[in-house]
């Protein structure tokens, strides 16, 4: 089983985004028994709230549905069960840094995709539409690396 968590600040809009977009992805791929995919956040500011309703109308246009879930914060346990723990900002690896017991499992989303830049946090943008362009194009390049490295195909 492979494990993927998903870290942005409060888990009700970037991180959930890419936790439904890759259990997509895995799941059209017919992938979806060797995952394990959820997301966090570093802030415990929004536990317990839904995702955030631009964010599940986001999805939705893609074809995405977004079952009921819950924000959770991320706790040092969380390191030991997960493979891979990535982040959505370097504002989040910074935040990781301080709860995480080592940072060799944490990447950024777009460094998967070559490239050197944050997704933006759509809860100041407004813009959901470029948030989950960038997230696709992350988590594409994220599981081709996983395929890649883990030899699942």
């Amino acid at each position: 089983m492979i494990r993927i968590l998903f870290v942005c600040h409060g888990n009700i809009c970037r991180s959930p985004m890419a936790e439904f977009v890759m259990r997509d992805l895995v799941a059209k791929r017919g992938l979806a028994g060797r995952f394990e995919i959820a997301s966090a956040a570093v802030s415990g500011e929004e536990t317990g709230n839904p995702v955030y309703p631009p964010a599940r109308a986001a999805l939705a246009s893609i074809g995405i549905s977004c079952p009921s879930r819950r924000a959770r914060r991320i706790t040092a346990d969380d390191y030991s069960c997960w493979d891979y723990i990535i982040a959505m900002d370097r504002s989040n690896l910074r935040w990781l840094e301080r709860i995480l017991p080592s940072m060799d499992k944490t990447r950024l989303l777009l460094s998967y995709a070559g490239q050197d830049r944050d997704v933006v946090d759509p809860w100041y943008t407004d813009d959901f539409d470029t948030c989950l362009e960038d997230i696709v194009l992350g988590c594409r390049a994220l599981l081709d690396h996983i395929i890649r490295e883990e030899g699942n195909d």
